[in-house]
């Protein structure tokens, strides 16, 4: 997941940036006056200027959107500022980063545009944000005037005028704009503090301009220093990746950017699987939504704009970072490539272009689409983020994040896999482990530049195998003639056929049609082929509905998948041994490379889940759905098939399942000297011992935690609620508990049986009580499920079993009975952790 792109305004604020200059250049009109009253005399007018000059005196001077001095020696840099009428862009971005995932922090982050002014006061001039998100589109000057009232806008920084000269007759300000590059204008010791790394300061007196890497040029200008920020260097993460946790360098970059003219933006509709400028409009017309959207997207004109294929007047072009090695550097570049032929089928000839960034090129020069190579100490989430004009969401710059250690995760689960190690390394194999990755890496560069394209996740488009790049793709796995897992074809090749509907949506022109008109036939055109698009916020969540919209699933079928990747992983644990080692690893890895094979079917079985208690529903208008082009309301699974599910779901808890095979727990071994468990592999109560009851207990918690989610139960409650024959709680529960609390007996080949169906019981009866718990069920569900979990309580009580058994189905009744009696008596168990799987 990887990060949200920022929010983008809408072309409207021009209106109130106007209002809110005609004040301030009132202010400036009435000084003027004053001045005017007594004449300069060309003598004090070149005393004027040339105290300009002495203040620049051995200084560089570059001329650009600002004319800047800067100076290595002393570490400054000086701005001349002209306009204070004139309103730009302002963004922050990491040159050098921290290199933890769990904080962010990246090489080659950018933060969000904010829309400025500078302001003179007296002998000072302010540096002014505005607020962007609140506006009246309103011809009315005092309508405009009362919202950009109503709302707070910044004062980001103010330094003293060091000297004026005149200009074409407006006067223009020397500043030193020095202190504003030395303070944490990216918000570094936020990131910090939000992550719990401890409270960081800056250390002025260790940070420094960089006057060397400013730069200006005609429409932007590049400033950037060093910061140190120092704190008590006690959190875990600055520990793990910092030379002293207690002085944090990186380096701030700051990019002062012309406001573009000249664009015409789009309307975002919520089916077109865009991404949304957002804001509030106060002058819209009272029936009408206060909430004005625009999509955001890269400028695109044809040269020729009633050509049904045009070439452009400025393609698009991305540049891969110069530090990206091989082979992973063509994969990238065939990969991020991928999104040409979108294009041309837009109408748009040679429009989008990917090249290795030129020698000697600022990657954080605002004026460079960027695919960013970044290093972190542990794996972790690419992202997609843009600086974009936040009146109109016209794209500005791409700036794509994509963690290095990702790679290693895809050749790590290939080669867990596929076991191509042992007395003598089986090429074939381990050439098939790398192939694999380079072609996650060749969808992960396609999937990242999709979003500084201006596209969102899509999470169905799996149903139709490879449908969008903007899908998260789970490795499509096989058998051989032999019965051995292969990895052919592994991942798909080139953009899928929403990916083609998304650029058209975004970029196509339509001369001499309604556009709104054009794009809805483009809607109508794309669900007639099957094409549906279900987004995050109702795909993220273990309680979501829909049950298309899944992360790494498989297939058409959710439970025909299902089915073949537990077999796929029953074969890969059968055929688990030191092989899946690469020879020069230390044998205590085998435990890290046995989590996504016993976890391989972790994404399915929350497809499963999804059924029970899902619906489908659709994105679109009232229009939409007036004239036919959108249904309205939810279609919820069929009975049928929610039970099916759920028996599926069931199998999943059963000991024949969650065991581990002898071949398995006869190889795995501590950690060597000088290594360490991560959180990578399963938890342990044994010390250095794999402990195989906390591996159980993570596979029963992955179902338990869509399972028995509250959103889950209360729709199933709803469902039946309306219809009789459609599963419900009740049944839900009793199937629940008879296929583990009350299940007799287990087969003898299952190793160590009874004990793994104990671990996963006392899993399940942790999940009820925490849902019971959670004051997230309505009432009536509350009930529903403290009834059903008594009756288990009365059932253990009468029927105690044997041995171990006994002992825990005693256990359990005397916690349902204490905790149904009094609930604050008893201190639940939360579930126990899961390795992480994502992102894979």
């Amino acid at each position: 997941m990887p990060a949200p792109i920022s929010a983008f305004q809408s072309k409207f604020m021009l209106t109130v940036l106007a209002s809110s200059l005609v004040l301030a250049f009132t202010a400036m009109e009435i000084q003027a006056r004053q001045m005017s009253s007594i004449a300069p005399s060309a003598a004090s007018a070149n005393a004027i200027a040339s105290d300009f000059g002495a203040q620049t005196v051995g200084m560089k001077k570059q001329s650009g959107l600002f004319d800047i001095w800067s100076s290595a020696e002393q570490a400054k840099v000086l701005l001349a500022v002209t306009d204070l009428d004139k309103a730009f862009l302002l963004v922050t971005s990491l040159p050098f980063g921290l290199g933890s995932n769990d904080v962010g922090l990246d090489r080659g982050q950018v933060g969000a545009s904010k829309l400025v002014r500078f302001e003179r006061h007296g002998k000072r001039l302010f540096l002014v944000q505005e607020n962007t998100r609140f506006v009246a589109d309103s011809p009315n000057a005092d309508e405009r005037a009362s919202v950009r009232e109503a709302f707070a806008g910044a004062v980001l920084w103010a330094g003293d005028i060091l000297a004026t000269e005149s200009v074409g007759g407006k006067p223009r300000y020397l500043i030193d704009f020095s202190s504003f590059l030395l303070a944490d204008r990216h918000g570094v010791a936020d990131s910090l503090n939000r992550t719990r790394q401890g409270n960081y300061a800056l250390d002025e007196k260790r940070s420094a301009v960089l006057g060397q890497q400013a730069k200006s040029f005609p429409d932007n200008t590049e400033l950037e220093a060093v910061l140190t920020l120092a704190g008590a260097g006690e959190g875990q993460y600055v520990r793990q990746v910092a030379a002293d946790a207690k002085s944090l360098r990186v380096h701030q970059h700051v990019s002062l950017i012309r406001l573009p003219e000249g664009y015409v933006p789009r309307a975002y509709h919520p089916g077109s699987g865009g991404i949304d400028s957002e804001k509030m409009d106060f002058a819209t017309p009272l029936a009408d939504s206060i909430q004005v959207r625009w999509q955001l997207r890269h400028r695109l004109e044809k040269t020729d704009p009633t050509a049904a294929l045009s070439p452009v007047k400025k393609p698009i072009v991305y540049y891969l970072d110069r530090g990206t090695p091989e082979p992973v550097r063509s994969a990238l570049l065939d990969g991020a490539r991928w999104w040409s032929s979108a294009f041309e089928k837009a109408g748009f000839k040679d429009a989008y272009k990917v090249e290795l960034l030129p020698e000697g090129v600022d990657p954080m020069d605002v004026r460079y689409n960027t695919i960013m190579w970044v290093h972190r100490a542990t794996r972790g989430w690419s992202y997609g983020n843009a600086v974009s004009d936040p009146r109109t969401g016209e794209i500005i710059k791409g700036a794509v994040t994509l963690g290095s250690q990702r790679v290693r995760q895809d050749i790590l689960i290939a080669e867990s896999l596929l076991a191509p190690y042992g007395k003598s390394t089986n090429n074939e194999k381990k050439n098939a482990a790398e192939q694999m990755a380079l072609a996650r890496l060749r969808q992960l560069a396609a999937h990242e530049v999709g979003h500084t394209l201006g596209i969102a996740h899509n999470f169905a488009p799996s149903r139709q195998g490879n449908g969008s790049v903007m899908d998260y793709p789970h490795p499509l796995l096989g058998f051989n003639s032999k019965g051995d897992v292969e990895l052919k074809d592994a991942y798909g090749v080139g953009v899928g056929p929403w990916d083609d509907f998304v650029i058209q949506h975004l970029y196509a022109n339509f001369p001499g049609q309604n556009e709104d008109e054009a794009l809805a036939k483009l809607r109508v055109a794309a669900k007639a082929a099957g094409l549906q698009y279900v987004s995050d916020t109702d795909s993220r969540s273990p309680g979501a509905a829909h049950p298309n919209g899944l992360l790494w699933d498989v297939g058409a079928d959710s439970v025909k998948s299902y089915d073949h990747l537990m077999a796929v992983r029953q074969r890969a644990l059968n055929n688990f041994s030191p092989a899946v080692l690469p020879p020069q690893r230390q044998i205590g890895e085998l435990e890290a490379r046995l989590v996504p094979v016993y976890l391989l079917h972790r994404y399915q079985t929350e497809a499963v889940a999804r059924l029970i208690a899902g619906g489908e529903y659709e994105y679109g208008t009232a229009q939409d759905v007036n004239v036919g082009r959108v249904q309205a309301g939810v279609k919820t699974v069929p009975a049928a098939l929610q039970r099916q599910a759920l028996q599926k779901i069931l199998a999943s808890l059963r000991a024949e399942n969650l065991a581990l095979p002898k071949n398995v727990l006869e190889i795995l071994t501590p950690q060597s000297e000088g290594f360490n468990r991560t959180p990578e592999y399963f938890s342990s109560r044994m010390n250095v011992v794999f402990d195989a009851l906390s591996a159980v207990e993570a596979g029963a918690a992955q179902t338990s935690m869509f399972l028995f989610d509250a959103a889950r139960i209360n729709r199933l409650a709803w469902q039946q609620a309306n219809d009789a024959q459609q599963l419900g709680v009740t049944e839900l529960f009793r199937q629940v508990f008879e296929q583990t609390w009350k299940r007799e007996a287990i087969p003898s080949q299952v190793v160590a049986g009874e004990a793994v169906q104990l671990a996963a019981n006392w899993v399940v009866l942790d999940a009820t009580l925490n849902l019971i718990d959670s004051a997230r069920l309505h009432p009536q569900v509350q009930a529903e499920v403290r009834q059903v979990l008594g009756d288990l309580g009365i059932w253990l009580q009468k029927n105690p079993g044997t041995g171990s058994k006994a002992s825990s189905r005693k256990q359990a009744a005397d916690l349902i009975v204490s905790y149904l009696r009094d609930p604050a008596s008893v201190k639940l168990r939360p579930l126990p952790p899961i390795p992480p799987g994502a992102p894979i």
